[in-house]
């Protein structure tokens, strides 16, 4: 299996290839910018997170991770919605982005638990 570390980053990738593929204008401008800022701060957290200082610090760049990865997929469903061409592409790149939120989930509850 890909380490999270290279997966995190090809998903900020991949979302970038998308967001160059589609229109420009003004309407889709403003959700590709939203799109490529969340998905690559995912793999820019991940990365922080593997130089906390401290559990504590682990799990918050953690909840950043989450918050970030869960947020593009939010823009991937909305591009979903409107750009039936790009089906096969989204719905890969909105499994990807559920996969990573589910590990990053995961591994918060085990920090958590093993904080305790």
């Amino acid at each position: 299996m890909q380490d999270l570390k290279s997966r995190t980053k090809r998903f900020a990738i991949d979302c970038w290839v998308l967001c160059e593929k589609l229109p420009k204008s003004r309407e889709f401008d403003a959700w590709v910018r939203q799109l490529i800022k969340s998905s690559s701060s995912v793999g820019a957290n991940y990365r922080a997170s593997q130089r906390a200082k401290s559990t504590a610090d682990f799990i918050n760049k953690l909840k950043i991770v989450e918050e970030e990865v869960d947020e593009s997929v939010y823009w991937l469903e909305l591009l979903l919605e409107i750009l039936p061409n790009y089906e096969t592409e989204i719905n890969k790149l909105i499994g990807e982005g559920k996969e990573l939120l589910a590990i990053t989930v995961a591994s918060i509850k085990t920090a958590r638990k093993n904080k305790n």
